[in-house]
């Protein structure tokens, strides 16, 4: 049985303790079952370069102080390459450093930091969706219908006469149809696409191997 409970921290902003408990007898091998992990946020944690935003290496100066609290990893929220329309779970790049947090060798410095002092390193990904600015959208949108790119994502014809309403009536956890359509290149009224969390957010097709 596995419980999770995230405790505001006062000492440290932008952040929360999560510990993990669990009666597994391997804990090197599943050692996440009874470790006790610090979440951060980075753009509110510590913002070391002055600009007003968290950023990576404001997280690695504090490295030394969260070893203190002998946690045994840390959990960062995304700081991919984003729009930022969802606090960064909207990912543009999923190989790169977001420049209002860093580089990825700021990046690197954090791990290897961390390391030093006996704590992991979790990142939270995001495989549900990516930016609607992510090149593989950017290229299904212009792709012809039931192509490769386009099956990336979910893309369907929409219903009534002329395809002008929804697939059908699901719903965004954020509100109002779970479907936006598009426009073709020419300009006419094309297929909708699924997004279960914000319309700048398509759902990756997990029925595609590709994906």
């Amino acid at each position: 049985m596995l419980s999770t409970i995230a405790v505001p921290s006062a000492q440290l902003p932008g952040a929360a303790l999560v510990p993990v408990h669990d009666a597994s007898p391997d804990r090197e091998q599943q050692w996440w079952r009874s470790s006790v992990i610090y979440q951060i946020y980075p753009r509110s944690f510590r913002d070391l370069r002055g600009d007003g935003i968290g950023d990576l290496p404001g997280i690695t100066a504090e490295i030394p102080t969260l070893a203190e609290l002998d946690i045994d990893a840390i959990w960062l929220s995304p700081f991919y390459v984003s729009p930022q329309k969802d606090a960064g779970y909207d990912v543009a790049d999923y190989c790169d450093v977001d420049p209002l947090f860093g580089t990825l060798e700021d990046f690197d410095n954090l791990v290897a930091t961390a390391k030093n002092h006996g704590i992991r390193v979790i990142v939270d990904l995001v495989p549900n969706h990516c930016s609607d600015a992510h090149p593989l959208f950017q290229a299904a949108l212009t792709a012809p219908e039931n192509s490769p790119a386009r099956d990336m994502f979910i893309f369907r014809d929409g219903t009534g006469e002329h395809g002008e309403n929804p697939p059908n009536n699901w719903q965004s956890h954020f509100g109002g149809p779970a479907w936006t359509r598009t426009t073709n290149p020419d300009g006419t009224p094309g297929q909708w696409y699924l997004h279960l969390f914000d319309s700048s957010q398509p759902d990756f097709n997990w029925d595609n191997p590709a994906v």
